[in-house]
């Protein structure tokens, strides 16, 4: 018998995909188009690292082309491999595919420790890769587009950026050649926190429709809900904060060293701080140490957000899972035997697939930034208060009464880059989450969330090869 440390992310993939492909319609041969990875470049180059020669094993595939540029986040990780790869590259179509963000999926990975090397060392690594990406025509504004993942940041998109432009001199839109970079060299406000602020998005929809409530045991509403985030690396931590600002309260927060508990709830920037200055989250002021992290997974809570890595709920655990809601901001934090699980037990299981596309949506506006040479709300903000100025002024005049500094503050205010960001990822994160509980609602054979979320992904996908046909 297959047992959970045997699966391959891949593989896994996969499984869930055969599994909602039965209720479609679609011929053999596009499922199978849809399944493969259209393109995987698998390369090892040297880098001189002080007086020694390294070689680097990266990689970067490309899952679909049925929307280009293709879109997917660049780890570096010692775990990263070809079936890793292959794996969150399929995903990123799917996420794509749900949130109606016109990208094909793509990944890449370095598999190094970059804690390992100084700042220098990794930006040649960094802009080797990047070069090496440039000369098979694996990056690029309308071909293959790079944003930042597990291990890398705002930093590496940059020496990214630099080596595109460097060796593309005048390409108008080489901007758009990688996302997730600093808004100084063509990023967009709001990308930092976007995968954590669509968790909290899609979550709060789930918990406005009476009817999953009823079947997850739990009132409608945020407001009062116990909440669990395992990860304080950048999704965990803004999950916990939009949680916590939205009313829910976050009695658990997990990290590898180590969880803290408090039942009255937890402040993540606090603990941030905490662990800044200690180095570790434990014997955080008010709050109960659990010294293995996997055991906070386990504590009694309506909402748990698995945000660090995959596999994390397997067969091994998920039995002794108690919350009644599980929220995926990781990559397959969950194995199949875990959903297999939680079906049985009745759990609401909101798939990464879509709830953490906050990244990859936020990523298409700033490409969309970046090909329209304009910062959002640059046209619109002063013409915006002016145009309520003008309205208010016209009601106070006409009703004899004036609003207060605060209240006219908020009536004027015209929208700005982030306003802007933030409203089209929650629409965005809205009307997915609607769209996907509508497929499971209208195909009761439908398991789980997970295989409505691929169903509506090979829908999409599937009418794209279907209207553009197979070429030649």
């Amino acid at each position: 018998m297959t047992t959970h440390q045997e699966y391959r992310f891949f593989d896994a993939v996969l499984a869930s995909f055969d599994k909602a492909a039965k209720f479609t319609n679609w011929d053999p041969g596009i499922l199978e188009q849809i399944k493969l990875c259209n393109s995987v470049y698998r390369m090892h180059f040297p880098v001189k690292i002080g007086d020694n020669i390294e070689v680097i094993k990266a990689y970067r595939v490309q899952h679909s082309h049925h929307k280009t540029p293709c879109k997917g986040g660049i780890r570096f990780a010692t775990t990263v491999n070809l079936d890793e790869v292959m794996a969150l590259a399929a995903l990123m179509t799917y996420k794509c595919a749900i949130v109606n963000v016109p990208f094909g999926g793509a990944k890449g990975g370095i598999n190094i420790d970059p804690k390992k090397y100084t700042p220098y060392e990794l930006e040649k690594i960094t802009r080797r890769y990047t070069h090496e990406l440039i000369k098979k025509n694996f990056i690029g504004p309308g071909t293959d587009v790079p944003a930042p993942d597990y291990g890398t940041g705002e930093r590496e998109m940059s020496w990214i950026l630099d080596t595109y432009t460097s060796m593309k001199p005048g390409e108008i839109d080489a901007l758009g050649c990688v996302t997730g970079k600093p808004v100084s060299q063509g990023g967009v406000r709001g990308r930092r926190e976007a995968t954590g602020l669509g968790v909290f998005y899609g979550i709060r929809e789930i918990c406005t429709m009476p009817d999953l409530m009823e079947k997850a045991g739990l009132p409608v509403g945020i407001e009062g809900k116990k909440v669990i985030v395992q990860g304080l690396g950048n999704v965990g931590y803004h999950a916990a904060k939009f949680f916590r600002e939205g009313g829910a309260k976050v009695i658990a927060l997990a990290e590898y060293e180590g969880a803290i508990f408090n039942a009255d709830g937890l402040n993540e920037e606090e603990v941030r701080e905490h662990r800044k200055k200690e180095g570790t989250i434990l014997n955080f002021p008010g709050a109960t140490n659990i010294l293995h992290s996997h055991d906070a997974l386990e504590l009694e809570c309506d909402i748990l957000i698995p945000a660090a890595l995959e596999n994390v709920i397997n067969g091994d655990n998920a039995s002794r899972i108690k919350a009644r809601i599980i929220g995926e901001a990781a990559n397959g934090p969950l194995t199949p035997e875990a959903d297999e699980i939680f079906i049985k037990k009745g759990v609401l299981v909101v798939p990464d697939m879509y709830l953490n596309a906050g990244g990859v949506t936020v990523s298409y506006f700033e490409w969309l930034k970046n090909l329209s040479h304009v910062r959002y709300g640059r046209m619109e903000k002063r013409f915006t208060e002016n145009q309520n100025r003008s309205i208010l002024n016209q009601m106070e005049g006409l009703t004899g009464k004036t609003v207060n500094a605060r209240e006219r503050e908020i009536i004027m205010h015209g929208p700005n880059e982030a306003d802007l960001v933030y409203s089209g990822l929650e629409e965005t994160m809205m009307g997915a989450t609607k769209e996907i509980v509508e497929t499971w609602k209208n195909n009761p054979g439908i398991p789980d969330m997970r295989t409505a979320a691929y169903v509506v992904a090979i829908n999409k996908v599937g009418t794209s090869y279907a209207e553009l046909g197979i070429f030649p």
